[in-house]
C-alpha cells in the first residue's frame, strides 16, 4: 500500500496546514490491513477510477464484545412482526441492473441522504467498485424491506457496513437501526473479528455507537474504546 497526502484548507490566523491523507492498494489482500489502520473507501470523485481509500474518524465494533442490549432486543421484537428474511449475495450474482433495484435505492437516497447525494452516475460509480463485494437483502413476504451494501471477507474476518437503503414504509420499526444490528449479528455468527460502520462525526452519527456494545472509534492514532471521549468530538463537530 500507498500513503499520500492531499493539502487540505489552510488556516493562517492559528497557523494550521492540514494535509487529507489517502491510502492506495497495490493489491486486494491488503484491504484489511487499510481498514485497521482507519481508512475507508472513498468515491467521492467518480473521475478516480482505481482503488483510494481515505483517513477518518470512524467507527467499528470489536465482534469478541459485542452482545445484545436491551434496546437491541426491544427494537428485534418490533420487528419480528414482519416475518424479514434475508440473504447475503455476492455482488456478482445480484442483478445490480435491474430497474426496482435501482429506484429503490436511489429514491431512497434522494428522500434520506444528506443533500440527496446518490444520483444514478455515482450510485453505478459505487456499485462498479472493487471494495463492494455482497449485497444483503432483506425482504418480508410481501415486499422488500431494503438493501445492505458490505465489503465482506470472511478469510480476513471483516465486514464493511457500507451504505443501506430501506423502505421507508416501515420506518416506525426502527428498521434501519435493526438492519445495522441484523448485520452485526451475522458478523458474529460468521465468527467475524470486526464489522466497520463508517465515519462518526456530529452528535446524529452516535446511533452508530449508543445502542451497540463492543464499539471502538478510530481517533488518529488508533482505536479508542473510550466512547466518552467520542460522544464530546461529536458534539463539539457543530
Amino acid at each position: 500500500m500507498k500513503i499520500i497526502y492531499s493539502e487540505s484548507k489552510i488556516d493562517y490566523s492559528k497557523y494550521s496546514f492540514p494535509y487529507k491523507v489517502y491510502c492506495l492498494p497495490e493489491h486486494k489482500e491488503e484491504y484489511h490491513e487499510i481498514y485497521a489502520l482507519g481508512f475507508l473507501p472513498y468515491t467521492g470523485d467518480k473521475t478516480i477510477e482505481n482503488p483510494i481509500f481515505y483517513l477518518a474518524r470512524s467507527v467499528r465494533i470489536n465482534i469478541n464484545d459485542f452482545k445484545d442490549s436491551s434496546e437491541n432486543r426491544r427494537v428485534n421484537d418490533k420487528v419480528t412482526a414482519l416475518n424479514i428474511s434475508y440473504e447475503i449475495i455476492e455482488k456478482n450474482s445480484f442483478d445490480v441492473l435491474d430497474d426496482s433495484f435501482q429506484n429503490f435505492c436511489t429514491n431512497y437516497a434522494k428522500e434520506r441522504f444528506k443533500n440527496g447525494e446518490m444520483g444514478a452516475d455515482r450510485f453505478n460509480y459505487i456499485l462498479n467498485k472493487e471494495y463492494l463485494t455482497h449485497i444483503i437483502e432483506f425482504k418480508s413476504t410481501d415486499a422488500i424491506i431494503g438493501y445492505v451494501f458490505v465489503s465482506l471477507s470472511k478469510e480476513n474476518k471483516f465486514i464493511h457496513y457500507w451504505y443501506s437503503f430501506y423502505n421507508t414504509d416501515y420506518f416506525k420499526y426502527s428498521i434501519g437501526k435493526w438492519m445495522m444490528w441484523k448485520v452485526l449479528k451475522m458478523a458474529q455468527n460468521l465468527s467475524l473479528d470486526y464489522a466497520y460502520l463508517g465515519t462518526c462525526y456530529g452528535e446524529s452519527a452516535l446511533y452508530k455507537v449508543k445502542d451497540f456494545k463492543g464499539a471502538e472509534f478510530f481517533d488518529g492514532q488508533g482505536w479508542n474504546g473510550d466512547i466518552k471521549v467520542l460522544k464530546s468530538l461529536c458534539k463539539s463537530d457543530a
